[in-house]
This record gives structure tokens, sequence and C-alpha cells, in this order.
């Protein structure tokens, strides 16, 4: 087991404390311990840093939950009108189905396989999240901006 360099914290990493003083090659290692294919299984994968004090004291101008709500049971209606489930339940062949990109986004596709060394079920995944992005943006298609998006959450995927 790999000692922890001194004067670091776990769970730092970012922070604007500077707690964290691991080497890149201990914080890729740490990564590692996750498994490819248990993370291949995970549909959203980001980093969230952590606020300075100012901005979790700071009012946000952010959306109002009683307008997300309202949007989130909008796309969930629409999943149910579609395909009588969730996007998330959706089989292989429902996601070649239902989740087809056009032009643009299988070239955006192409490159995110290849940066990203996506696998099958990756693939699968980016799909279905950039599905559920356009339910949310009340958008009938997938577009290039929807699985733009669904591309970024896959941020730990390893590439190479």
């Amino acid at each position: 087991m790999a000692k922890r360099q001194r004067n670091s914290a776990p769970g730092y990493l970012g922070h604007e404390s500077g707690k964290c003083r691991c080497t890149p090659e201990q914080i890729l290692r740490y990564r590692r311990r996750i498994s490819g294919p248990l993370l291949d299984r995970i549909d959203i994968q980001i980093e969230v840093p952590a606020l300075s004090q100012e901005e979790l004291l700071k009012a946000q101008d952010g959306e109002a939950s009683e307008a997300i709500r309202l949007r989130v049971e909008a796309a969930a209606q629409r999943q149910a009108e579609r395909q009588k489930k969730a996007n998330s339940k959706l089989t292989t062949r429902e996601i070649e189905r239902l989740c087809k990109p056009d032009a643009q986004g299988e070239a955006l596709l192409k490159q995110a396989i290849s940066r990203l060394n996506l696998s099958a079920r990756g693939y699968h995944r980016v799909l279905k999240v950039a599905r559920t992005a356009a339910d949310l943006a009340a958008s009938p298609e997938i577009r290039v901006a929807h699985l733009a998006e669904a591309v970024q959450y896959r941020r730990l995927d390893r590439g190479g």
C-alpha cells in the first residue's frame, strides 16, 4: 500500500486551501483503484470542485427548484410516452433505435470514442444521457449539443 505524502489530506484535490499535496502519479494511482468495468457502469462521472466561503455565502442567481422539477417531470413524461420507461432502462436495441445521432453527432461520437477510449457500454451510456439531455430540452431529436453535454459527463473515463 502506497504511503500518502506528508502534509496532504485525503479528499482535497483541487481545493483552494492547497491541502492536497499529492503528485499526479499518486492521483492517477488512486483513481485507477476503481476498475474500468465498474467505472464504465456509471453514467455521469464529473468532478465537483469545493466552493470557497464567498461562493457558499453569496446568493445564487440559479434556476428555481420548482422550474427544474417541472422540466424533469416533463422529460419523464416524454420518455413514458415514447418508450414506456425511463431512458436509463433502455436496452441496447432500444438505444440503437431511439438514440440515433445526426451526422454532426456521429462525428462527435467518433472523436469521443477515440479520445476517451469508450467501450460499447460507455458509448451506449453516452447515447442514453444525450437522449435525456434532449428530453430535458424538449427536443425530439438528439442534437450535437446534447451529445457534447453527455460526453462531458464522462470526464473520469480513462483515455489510452
